[in-house]
């Protein structure tokens, strides 16, 4: 059975005990999570968020200049003024460089990916602070907002984050 079958099949049993269709739109805590995509992480646990109290944002690394979208969306339509930016440690991001990553692309799938940066790192703190100076550069995250930032790595040994500092 493939997992997308699995998928389905457990969503059935989910439907069925699902009591919360009537939450509002917005966050109801007014706050963005930009975090990896890594499957280590459970956002919603590691940080107990409630259903429907906050965005939550994955992509590879927690990036948020590939999360910049979804962040305008979340704070101009959707009333966000808070920003939680997690990063962890052990991440597939500090395994390579854009170059290897097209090399690779290119040998395996005969296209060029020249076009795209993957956004690795190799200084898991630095790569919050940099997330962190990117999203308060930004013109299109709000002013208001700038100073409602805040940095993390997760451990993913043992699911403790520790604020970095900008």
């Amino acid at each position: 059975m493939s997992q997308a079958v699995a998928f389905a099949k457990s969503n059935e049993s989910y439907v069925k005990a699902f009591t919360q269709g009537d939450l509002a739109l917005p966050p109801s805590k007014a706050v963005a999570v930009v975090v990896c995509m890594d499957a280590r992480i459970d956002p919603a646990a590691a940080l107990g968020i409630d259903l429907g109290s906050t965005h939550v944002i994955r992509n590879a690394g927690g990036r948020t200049s590939d999360a910049l979208r979804s962040l305008i969306i979340s704070q101009q339509l959707l009333g966000t003024r808070e920003i939680v930016i997690i990063h962890h440690t052990d991440c597939g991001m500090l395994t390579f460089t854009d170059v290897e990553l097209r090399d690779k692309i290119h040998k395996e799938l005969y296209v060029h990916a020249d076009h795209i940066a993957f956004l690795p790192f190799s200084d898991i703190e630095k790569s919050v602070r940099d997330d962190i100076a990117f999203v308060k550069a930004s013109p299109y995250i709000l002013e208001e907002s700038k100073s409602k930032i805040t940095g993390y790595v997760y451990d993913v040994k043992n699911g403790k984050i520790t604020e970095v500092k900008a």
